[in-house]
């Protein structure tokens, strides 16, 4: 196997487990996260709950799909979260070392989104 296709499957499955490992976080209701949204206007415990299930969902179906197929603008959208989700951290009071030690979260959805290349067009977000 090229180098080129064996560091886009580590980078799609290391990608994948990141997103699965927090989906399942998520669909389990931690009581941590649930609490965070409050900071962000979504005081009720059982709401919160709820979004957190949807999110939980979402972080497993992205998972999926780059193991099935790597979309840029799925890559994106991770790429983005995982900043937002690690950013989370010390905007509810927590050090700012939990957002560094969560730079793959991030970083690792960039790294493949630039390993198959930026698009060059609005087609190639979806290609």
């Amino acid at each position: 196997m090229h180098t080129f296709k064996k560091a886009e499957w580590v980078l799609r499955i290391a990608v994948a487990g990141e997103f699965i490992g927090h989906g399942v976080f998520a669909l389990q209701g931690k009581k941590d996260w649930i609490g965070w949204f409050a900071n962000f206007g979504v005081a009720d415990v059982g709401v919160a709950a709820q979004l957190l299930f949807l999110v939980g969902l979402l972080d497993i179906l992205v998972a999926i799909l780059i193991l099935i197929r790597p979309v840029r603008i799925v890559l994106l959208w991770m790429a983005l979260w995982g900043f937002w989700t690690a950013l989370i951290r010390p905007l509810v009071g927590m050090p700012i070392w939990d957002f560094i030690e969560r730079f793959a979260n991030w970083g690792a959805p960039l790294a493949l989104l630039l390993l198959l290349g930026w698009p060059k067009n609005l087609n190639e977000w979806f290609g």
